[in-house]
């Protein structure tokens, strides 16, 4: 399933990472469950992937459950899409529990800047209206960077450039119960190769990330 919600004037190209609900059922003690990564990334590639189904013997005795034992109740595990500008300029993460919005740093800074355009301010306002809209009172904002340079700068800039980022979006959201996480992670959790300019350019980012509201349709 695949959510789309382009600004105004920009054309959007939406590309589908996951869109699978898994139900799992269990005879072990208790169900399996689903936990929200901490880590602001994952790597493109390293997602467990699906094997192609297995015949099952229906009449396999070693199938049935011991005395006394029940199936854990199904769990749903999660449902992710993504949407990107065409331009990759910025992607929207939607999960089951979150939202992310991942900012190139060139559209919202001039190059080893942590000085924000009108154009980003613009965007990120666009952000503070959807963090609005799923009443969200936790946001992270995280920096991140390419792998030139240092490490000890690229972890300096990246910092300044999230709160950069976060200062934005606490004068948009205006909300005193709105708790901010700011982080500068520089060159760790890339998620494109950083051999290439064009990988470089797409770990040069800032994301931002809360919780979708629970009483969303």
């Amino acid at each position: 399933m695949t959510h789309t919600s382009p600004r105004a004037g920009a054309p959007r190209l939406a590309l589908v990472i996951t869109a699978a609900s898994l139900m799992v059922a269990t005879n072990l003690v208790g169900a399996v469950t689903a936990r929200a990564d901490d880590t602001p990334s994952i790597p493109p590639g390293t997602e467990p992937s699906a094997s192609a189904p297995v015949k099952v013997d229906p009449n396999d005795p070693d199938l049935k459950l011991p005395e006394g034992a029940t199936l854990a109740a199904p769990k749903v595990l999660d449902i992710k899409s993504v949407v990107e500008d065409q331009s990759g300029d910025e992607r929207r993460e939607d999960t089951n529990s979150d939202v992310k919005f991942a900012l190139q740093a060139e559209v919202l800074f001039s190059k080893d800047s942590a000085k924000l355009s009108d154009e980003a301010k613009s965007r990120i306002a666009g952000i503070a209206e959807e963090i609005k809209k799923q009443n969200a009172t936790k946001v992270r904002v995280f920096g991140f960077t390419d792998n030139l340079g240092s490490s000890a700068h690229g972890d300096v800039l990246s910092r300044q450039r999230a709160n950069a980022v976060q200062d934005v979006l606490d004068q948009e959201l205006n909300d005193p119960n709105i708790t901010f996480e700011v982080r500068g992670y520089g060159e760790q959790y890339p998620i494109a190769d950083n051999s290439t300019e064009a990988g470089r350019r797409k770990n040069r980012r800032v994301e931002v990330t809360f919780p979708r509201s629970e009483s969303r349709n």
